[in-house]
């Protein structure tokens, strides 16, 4: 990776630019002064990728772009070419460009990648970045944990797995607000990324230019019946809800869901290093939906 930029201020180039995420990363680095840019150009389009990086001359890339399926998951079961296209052969081909040009890239990867097991049972050790994968229930997290193989290699790349994101307000793709909509829901403890903790962590570790892989979540696990709780208690008095076993929640879903505990040591001991912390993910929470109360949010 070409690194030699002189003293050039930091330019950032937001990939999936229309993207949830992606606007929260626009609106974030906007607040801090920085100099950013966003882009809704194909990552799978070669000439196209260079042609952008040519034009705008970042010296970061996030890449926020991808093929989660509208409205789950479930979509990819049936749109596997499209869901290579864009989650493999786009996502290597983005970081490939990037690091041709002496790009950092950051990868808003996932950690669903992983599933409870003998090893890491429900209440027992996390998965570790070094860990193999051990979740291909569903096409999506089959394509991420291979992409995640390969591009691991680029030396100008940060991978950052997020886990059921959740932001501060009801947005659709908010992991909070998709399980307050479904009729049932199942109750076992995960790892979940609250953005506003986060985000602000991506951007210090790509300043930085850190590279290589990071389970990006707050740290600890909370099953959905505490999330909601928080939910009832702090945001909406009297919410309801119901849960089903996992091989009941089979019966009305295509593709497999994870369920897992990913460790954080490696990005709080990362993050100590710029006198930044992450809080546990019930205290997360809990601060989380206070911020929705304060705003208005029902």
């Amino acid at each position: 990776m070409a690194t030699a930029r002189g003293s050039r201020e930091n330019r950032f180039l937001v990939w999936g630019g229309r993207g949830w995420i992606a606007g929260h990363l626009e609106k974030l680095l906007k607040s801090q002064g920085k100099e950013v840019f966003t882009t809704t150009v194909r990552m799978e389009d070669r000439e196209a990728v260079k042609t952008e990086l040519d034009a705008i001359k970042p010296t970061h890339v996030l890449n926020c772009a991808g093929c989660t399926g509208r409205p789950n998951v479930d979509w990819c079961e049936d749109h596997k070419e499209d869901t290579v296209r864009s989650n493999v052969i786009g996502t290597l081909n983005l970081a490939d460009c990037c690091f041709v040009a002496g790009i950092h890239c950051t990868v808003f990867a996932t950690g669903c990648i992983y599933h409870y097991d003998d090893a890491h049972p429900i209440g027992g050790p996390g998965f570790k970045e070094t860990d193999p994968t051990n979740f291909t229930g569903s096409f999506y997290s089959e394509t991420k944990g291979h992409v995640e193989e390969i591009i691991k290699y680029y030396a100008n790349c940060l991978i950052l797995r997020l886990r059921m994101p959740v932001s501060d307000d009801l947005h659709p793709r908010n992991f909070v607000t998709k399980i307050s909509k479904y009729e049932r829901v199942v109750d076992i403890p995960n790892s979940n990324t609250i953005l506003t903790d986060l985000l602000p962590a991506s951007v210090l570790l790509a300043e930085h230019n850190d590279t290589g892989v990071y389970n990006f979540t707050n740290p600890g696990a909370i099953s959905h019946n505490e999330v909601l709780t928080l939910f009832r208690d702090i945001v909406r008095p009297g919410f309801t809800w119901k849960n089903f076993t996992v091989e009941e929640q089979a019966k009305v879903i295509k593709a497999g869901r994870s369920n897992c505990l990913l460790d954080t040591e490696k990005l709080e001991t990362k993050l100590r290093e710029y006198n930044y912390s992450v809080p546990e993910v019930h205290e997360a929470y809990k601060k989380c939906f206070e911020r929705m109360r304060a705003a208005g949010v029902k």
